[in-house]
């Protein structure tokens, strides 16, 4: 039967609807085509050969970490909105500058440090140790910066010449380690947290039993920073040839030559020889000009690549962990029960890295790269157990120590056939402790009152609502010291020292990695590069071997998002303005939580942390 005519209104509105279905239509194959053409082009793109004379730009934005800790996705879309991860991983730095080092394309390094964050000095040494072997190799290394803080001095101090801005400055500042204390605020709240604890030296959880840092731990911390400090001067001085005395007695009255030089920080900088040179941007790069560098038709004018752009290049499919004779699991973030994403460490996730890496037979030796102040006892043990299955299944375990591998960080790290810590690493902080906490006082303020019975010897024993018995408090104790032993007593076995010998350097108490090394709780001073090779040694492999990063399988998505942010391509797109919304970019903003003990220490089950909280700013 024929389609019957529509005619009049009726035919006017079925002509337009069918009208805006095809607009729909046409567009929605406009944007899948146009999508589909993107992906080919930006799969297939090859970013053009480097010439000869190039510079590799080193401007590392935002923290220096070991992995990060957005997924794939999230750093695709943000390189494609133009914003940054504000993360850069310390890995990626230290390849890219090695390869630099032998790249015949590759003249210079010029690195632009004042928009880089640290958390310690032992990620710097391991990037500055790279920066020293490109300069070793006859290449030059030139710094230009606005402003420096002394974490990113510690760095630029690696370089052969150090610019500031006329209008910058150097602000050396000095160690502290200041922390908020909430006793008075909790007793306002009626709120009372019990404390149970084994160690003179072990102050993590002091600010919600005190109101004020303990004497020990004042103590503690004065020796550790001090010694910190001691080597941030020595290292400044020996890199800059300066006399260390000289440096201190500069920097301890740094208030007063300021006003010698009526508040010109950058001139300061320059006449106490921590800089060489004051200059713009544009003079810097007219300077470069004049010592042969190409120019270039960029932000720069100098012939450049950039990080990303470099990596892209030379190490379009990083060497993963599962085929090398050497594999790597990184071990950053604070310690939890379970599976955990990159930033944070799962007591069952890394323990299944360790695993995998014993039960691979291509994998010949393990490094473990440990940042992290600690966390859970339990999560802790569970990596701690598959670091000796792996030794006593006969392949090497070497762990390299970063920037914290304290209480937790140096229980996962004990058993292994040899410790290597920077000088400025912070560990040691060997010590357990546990909080509870009851609210009665603070219902009672509000006129809530508990009661009711029980039966059995614990009922109620850990009701927030209650007070706590002293005969639990007692029972809690207990479990406390029985940690305590196992901590102190599974760290002299490992290390082959007495019960007592460790002891004397447990306590809670923090040690530098120098200190640590002449405590014997550390084998060796060095970073990652010197762990690896001695994994290499210890399973015989000669002198060529592959290293990998063993971590969690990525999907393949995952892995096309992965390149795809780092992408050539991506750059091209940028530099022609196309780029995705800001809104997309900020998919990528993840606000790592704070650790908060009296958050975590909740009713019903005692919270046992081996947690340091030692940081230096």
């Amino acid at each position: 039967m024929a389609e019957r005519r529509r005619s009049g209104f009726g035919g006017f509105v079925w002509t337009v609807l069918r009208g805006i279905n095809l607009v729909r239509l046409v567009i929605l194959n406009i944007v899948f085509f146009g999508l589909l053409g993107l992906f080919v082009f930006l799969a297939g793109y090859q970013p053009p050969p480097l010439a000869r004379g190039t510079v590799l730009v080193l401007h590392p934005r935002g923290q220096l970490v070991e992995q990060f800790s957005a997924s794939p996705l999230e750093r695709a879309l943000d390189a494609m909105s133009g914003h940054g991860t504000r993360q850069v991983r310390v890995r990626d730095l230290v390849d890219a500058i090695g390869r630099a080092t032998h790249d015949p394309d590759i003249s210079r390094i010029l690195l632009l440090p004042d928009e880089l964050d640290t958390g310690g000095f032992a990620a710097l040494r391991e990037v500055g140790a790279a920066l020293d072997r490109f300069r070793a190799g006859g290449k030059k290394v030139t710094v230009w910066a606005s402003n420096l803080d002394q974490d990113q001095y510690l760095l630029a101090a690696h370089a052969d010449r150090i610019f500031i801005d006329p209008m910058g400055s150097v602000m050396v500042t000095g160690l502290s380690s200041y922390r908020l204390f909430y006793k008075d605020l909790l007793d306002k709240l009626g709120a009372t947290v019990h404390l149970f604890r084994v160690g003179q030296f072990k102050s993590a959880a002091e600010p919600y039993v005190l109101d004020h840092a303990s004497d020990a731990s004042k103590q503690a911390d004065q020796y550790w920073l001090g010694g910190l400090w001691t080597q941030w001067i020595d290292a400044v001085a020996q890199l800059r040839e300066l006399d260390p005395a000289s440096l201190r007695q500069a920097l301890d009255a740094w208030p007063a030559r300021l006003e010698s030089v009526h508040g010109d920080a950058a001139r300061l900088a320059e006449n106490l020889h921590l800089v060489d040179g004051l200059a713009t941007r544009d003079q810097m790069v007219a300077m470069l000009h004049r010592q042969g560098v190409p120019a270039g038709q960029n932000l720069l004018g100098i012939r450049h690549v950039d990080l990303d752009g470099y990596l892209a290049r030379v190490r379009p499919n990083p060497q993963d962990g599962r085929h090398a004779d050497v594999a790597i699991v990184v071990a950053e973030g604070d310690i939890v029960d379970g599976v955990q994403p990159p930033g944070r460490i799962g007591g069952l996730s890394t323990a299944n890295l360790i695993r995998e890496a014993r039960q691979d037979p291509s994998i010949k030796a393990l490094v473990l790269r440990v940042d992290s102040p600690g966390g859970g006892v339990y999560a802790a043990e569970q990596i701690r157990r598959q670091v000796a299955l792996t030794r006593q299944a006969g392949k090497p375990v070497v762990v390299s120590m970063g920037d914290v591998a304290a209480s937790g960080g140096y229980w996962i790290s004990m058993n292994a056939n040899a410790i290597y810590a920077e000088p400025d690493t912070i560990t040691g902080s060997i010590g357990i402790f546990g909080m509870l906490y009851n609210i009665p006082g603070a219902l009672a303020k509000l006129g809530i009152h508990s009661d009711g019975v029980g039966v059995g010897p614990l009922a109620g024993a850990f009701d927030v609502t209650r007070p706590l018995d002293p005969k639990v408090a007692a029972m809690v104790q207990s479990t406390i010291d029985k940690g305590y032993r196992d901590f102190v007593g599974r760290v002299a076995k490992a290390r082959g020292k007495t019960f007592a010998a460790i002891d004397a350097v447990a306590q809670g108490r923090v040690w530098t990695g120098r200190q640590a090394l002449e405590r014997g709780l550390v084998d060796k001073l060095g970073g990652l590069h010197d762990a690896i090779g001695a994994a290499a040694g210890l399973a015989r492999l000669g002198g060529r071997y592959s290293v990998g990063y063993l971590e969690p399988q990525t999907s393949g998505f995952e892995r096309f998002m992965q390149g795809l942010g780092h992408s050539a391509a991506v750059r091209v797109m940028l530099a022609h303005g196309m780029r995705l919304p800001d809104w997309a970019g900020s998919l990528a903003q993840r606000a790592a939580p704070d650790l908060t003990l009296f958050r975590q220490a909740r009713a019903g089950r005692p919270a046992v942390y081996a947690y340091c909280f030692c940081t230096a700013r």
